[in-house]
């Protein structure tokens, strides 16, 4: 097992060719509704107040366009903030609808002083190198009552030996009030949550090949031996 640091790893092909979420809309078959199990739209259109949804590796940002557009159309006067963040800034052209930010950075690395009301992540886990960290800083990011749902594949999760350490991971994220659905490969939390899952990450390897969805992905391996 060879393994990867983040430099490394993004400009792998794995990660730096990826098309997983590239034309994934916001409604309708190939949609983040189908996927999260969920509209964020519909949701954040249900609240109060101000509102904001967070988009990590948001793709080409089909989605979160779509949305405001319909905030636009819908509830101008609302006062919402729709941002994206991509490692690759593959985003659609065109005129940009207002309350829209995307931005090309590694998930890595950036960070956020905004509270959201919605933070997604579809498929985007499956080429990260921390992905434990990920899941930790974005559920800091989350408002009171706020929701956090993402792709998440528990086997992904490696000891210093190159093997899984799933049902630890389930275990940790399950009690700290996470939900883990092991069938769609799916984690969700409801507001800020703080994790703590001591491994200390070493590094990524992007020569696993296909996980679940059929496509090349990244494993990242974590030393447990002085937790």
């Amino acid at each position: 097992m060879q393994l990867l640091d983040d430099g490394a790893l993004e400009a792998s092909p794995v990660v730096a060719n990826n098309t997983m979420n590239r034309e994934r809309g916001l409604s309708g078959v190939n949609s983040y509704a189908k996927e999260l199990g969920f509209d964020p739209y519909e949701f954040l259109a249900a609240r109060e107040g101000p509102r904001a949804w967070l988009d990590l590796c948001c793709g080409s940002g089909k989605a979160l366009i779509h949305a405001a557009g319909r905030f636009a159309a819908e509830q101008p006067d609302v006062d919402v903030a729709l941002v994206g963040v991509d490692l690759v800034a593959l985003f659609l052209g065109g005129i940009r609808p207002p309350r829209l930010e995307l931005i090309a950075a590694s998930v890595a690395e950036w960070t956020s002083l905004r509270r959201f009301d919605v933070i997604t992540c579809v498929h985007g886990l499956h080429y990260v190198g921390d992905k434990l960290g990920l899941l930790t800083r974005a559920a800091s990011w989350l408002a009171p009552e706020g929701v956090f749902v993402a792709d998440f594949d528990a086997e992904s999760i490696r000891d210093a030996r190159g093997r899984t350490v799933a049902r630890k991971i389930i275990s940790i994220l399950r009690a700290a009030g996470w939900e883990y659905d092991a069938r769609r490969k799916r984690v969700r939390c409801v507001g800020p949550r703080e994790l703590e899952f001591a491994g200390v990450y070493l590094g990524a390897d992007d020569t696993v090949g296909p996980n679940y969805t059929g496509q090349p992905a990244v494993s990242s391996a974590y030393d447990w031996s002085s937790a």
